[in-house]
């Protein structure tokens, strides 16, 4: 059969373009870039787009730290909090580059799942604009509402380091995700809001305390769109069997991320990660939430992902893997996009 499109949880190609000046994104999008999300490579591996991540960085980068990361424990402190007049200007420009990409055909900006599916039907990239953390949400929500007239369908109320709205878990290893208070009043303030727009709330960085306020006052389904098993890969960024039955429980779903640190056993920031480590993964994740709630969530343009996936040219590697796995058709279908296509029409609305 003709290999499914893969739709993805979280990429962070727009913090890259972004990075790299507005002036010459689409362009090299376009041709072809220096990094692990571009046309070429999209059509090379199968990559039919996913969730677009706009992110705001600190002025004082984790690079600098990640030698840490290489260590047999490692507790990174994280940076300051970024006040919302700070962060805003920066999410303007990185969704400005997506319009951009989109008004040169380099991909469809899509607001519900129908547009989703019919972008994989044709093969034009599917870009989902997603906000990881949420910096740029002032606190009486005004931003939000706009962010959601513009396309603004999925966001993650923190990136590991503390918001307005909550806490993040740190780079820690090993760790449980248990690491401090959960979602503030202005958080569940957020959740209701999310709900009411049906803007997906992406579990991904918050803390345990966190999660379990979402679980416990939102109406839509849990999902985490880049995060991998605790009981494989104890980091704090993963998610403990607890997590994952409430996630099966609210029909929600989980993105296997590709990020090595969260992938190996002994959570070590290397890039040599042979794909039956990923697969260890993904079958404790089909075992614990079922086959219709597992994806993928990349996280490229990122994080170091395994050598022989570093760019989205290289998912057919993964693909045939998966097939030698002993996955059929029908679950490659449910992975690659069935599952993301039922939890954001669900999420959204018809």
């Amino acid at each position: 059969m003709t290999q499914p499109l893969i739709f993805d949880g979280h990429n962070d190609v727009l913090l890259r373009l972004f990075t790299e000046g507005r002036a010459t994104a689409a362009q090299g999008f376009l041709a072809g870039r220096d990094g692990a999300i571009d046309v070429p490579s999209a059509r090379a591996g199968g990559f039919g787009g996913g969730l677009f991540a706009v992110y705001v960085p600190s002025p004082k980068d984790l690079d600098s730290q990640l030698e840490e990361m290489l260590k047999d424990t490692y507790d990174m402190p994280l940076p300051d909090p970024i006040h919302w007049e700070d962060a805003f200007p920066v999410v303007m420009a990185q969704a400005a580059i997506l319009f951009d990409l989109e008004e040169q055909g380099a991909l469809t900006v899509c607001r519900s799942a129908a547009e989703v599916q019919a972008c994989l039907n044709s093969g034009i990239l599917a870009a989902v604009l997603h906000i990881e953390g949420a910096e740029a949400i002032d606190p009486d929500l005004n931003t939000l509402d706009v962010l959601y007239q513009a396309g603004l369908r999925s966001i993650g109320p923190v990136w590991s380091r503390e918001t307005i709205f909550g806490h993040g878990v740190p780079f820690r290893y090993p760790s449980s995700p248990d690491t401090g208070p959960g979602l503030t009043d202005h958080g569940l303030r957020l959740v209701r809001r999310c709900n009411e727009l049906g803007i997906m709330i992406d579990l991904s960085h918050l803390n345990e305390a966190g999660f379990w306020d979402v679980a416990r006052h939102s109406t839509q389904p849990l999902v985490a769109t880049h995060s991998n098993a605790h009981a494989i890969c104890p980091h704090a960024r993963n998610l403990t069997d607890k997590q994952l039955a409430a996630i099966a429980e609210s029909d929600g779903m989980v993105g296997l991320n590709f990020a090595v640190a969260f992938l190996r056993s002994d959570g070590k920031k290397l890039s040599e990660v042979p794909l039956e480590q990923m697969i260890r993964h993904l079958d404790h994740l089909i075992e614990t939430l079922g086959e219709d709630r597992v994806g993928f969530g990349s996280d490229y343009d990122g994080a170091l992902v395994p050598d022989v996936l570093n760019s989205c040219a290289g998912l057919p590697k993964l693909r045939a893997a998966l097939r030698q796995h002993g996955y059929d058709d029908a679950l490659m279908t449910k992975l690659c996009q069935g599952n993301w296509l039922r939890v954001l029409e669900k999420t959204w609305g018809a």
